[in-house]
């Protein structure tokens, strides 16, 4: 590995081990989930597509409140049970037979896997000093990328094997790589929990931040991004353009491959929230031009002239996520109450699962119905909410006191 990609030793370092470790049981669990609930389970598509929707619903609303539990009982012990809860939810899925159960457990995964961003968030700002923090994360996000990319490996060999006790056994190392995480994140510095709410103060009070709320919203237009690549790509690849399918892999591997190796470099620029508005704003110029030249690819033209133009676009759909990525973790945590860190990294998280539950109907309809035009709308969509980034931050930024990343939170040794 890459010694740049570890971050310094200390919290930073076994914070990033916590996030290998899931991340290789994530990246098999979700190559082989849908083939072990259909040819396993017995249940439909539509049953699943239903399920997790439902599931990542719950999730999204349970992110705020989770994160304002982390904050008043103490990041670490959250986080941990958060990972225990999700090594049990995985579990769970071995166990189940009909759509209910498997909704239950959806529920709970999804609520567990929200809660938890939340809380190891707030565990990050307890631990790290604030002018570091975009730095770290970029170096997580290079370790869960090199995690995914090793799960989907392994997730590989039990396609290959096609069996009931192959899928199993990828569901057995998702549960067991959660359980590790727990492990890590019980070895890392109790962070002494924040003062409870003052007399007046509005139990959440993020869901009344207006700016706030505004920038979420316009970051979770960018996530769009999300689905974009993992399917609304790759099936314009195969209706839409005359590349070879095999395509669809290869861009999956440069993206992962790409974040991994240049995650961190991209992130050191961004260091306030000035350097911030102007990554995520130069991200969205990144992602307009992307939509136009992966728009390009369905002009009539050889397998190999559309195949370049996939990979270029490609190419300018990785860079910009880099940059949107390091530009969000920067807003995020500069505009959350130092008090209330988990609370407000939960509302801002729930771009995640929004994105992925709105995404998959939105594009593939935009995309696939509309075609080039489509792209183009989409291309115009990402670039206005990119540019809208940088007044709502300023608004955000000036109607009131916010944490600028002048301490970091009071650390209590174990």
């Amino acid at each position: 590995m890459n010694i740049r990609i570890l971050p310094p030793p200390g919290a930073p370092r076994r914070l990033a081990a916590a996030q290998l470790s899931n991340s290789v049981g994530d990246g098999a669990y979700y190559v082989c989930s849908a083939l072990y609930f259909t040819r396993v389970v017995g249940l439909s598509p539509a049953q699943i597509g239903l399920g997790l929707t439902l599931a990542w619903a719950v999730g999204s609303v349970a992110g705020v409140p989770i994160g304002a539990l982390a904050d008043r009982r103490g990041p670490r012990g959250t986080s941990v049970l958060l990972a225990l809860a999700t090594a049990a939810a995985v579990a769970s899925f071995l166990l189940i037979s009909s759509f209910w159960p498997f909704l239950l457990a959806a529920c709970v995964y999804a609520t567990a896997q929200c809660g938890l961003a939340a809380a190891r968030q707030a565990l990050l700002a307890g631990l790290v000093a604030p002018g570091e923090r975009t730095g770290v994360l970029a170096h997580l996000q290079s370790m869960l990328n090199g995690g995914l990319a090793l799960g989907a490996a392994v997730g590989g060999l039990a396609l290959s094997a096609d069996t009931g006790p192959a899928y199993r056994l990828v569901f057995v190392l998702d549960a067991v790589s959660f359980l590790v995480c727990a492990g890590v994140l019980l070895r890392l510095p109790v962070v002494a929990p924040l003062p409870g709410r003052g007399a007046g103060e509005p139990r959440l009070a993020v869901l009344r931040d207006r700016p706030y709320a505004l920038v979420t919203l316009l970051n979770a237009v960018l996530l769009l991004r999300m689905p974009l690549l993992s399917l609304a790509i790759p099936l314009w690849i195969v209706e839409r353009t005359h590349a070879p399918g095999w395509l669809v892999s290869a861009l999956f591997v440069l993206n992962t491959v790409a974040v991994m190796l240049f995650q961190v470099r991209m992130a050191r620029p961004v260091s306030d929230l000035g350097s911030a508005r102007t990554a995520v704003r130069s991200s969205g110029l990144m992602m307009a031009a992307s939509c136009v030249v992966f728009a390009l690819s369905a002009l009539p033209a050889g397998a190999w002239a559309a195949a370049g133009l996939l990979v270029l676009g490609a190419v300018l759909q990785v860079h910009a996520e880099m940059r949107q990525s390091a530009g969000s973790w920067q807003i995020s945590f500069s505009l959350a109450p130092p008090e209330r860190i988990g609370q407000y990294q939960g509302f801002f998280g729930t771009g995640v699962p929004v994105a992925r539950t709105l995404g998959p109907l939105l594009l593939t309809s935009l995309l696939l119905l509309w075609g080039i035009p489509g792209w183009l709308l989409l291309a115009a969509v990402l670039l206005a909410a990119s540019w809208a980034m940088g007044p709502a931050v300023r608004w955000a930024a000036g109607t009131a006191e916010r944490a600028d990343g002048d301490a970091p939170a009071v650390v209590r040794a174990t």
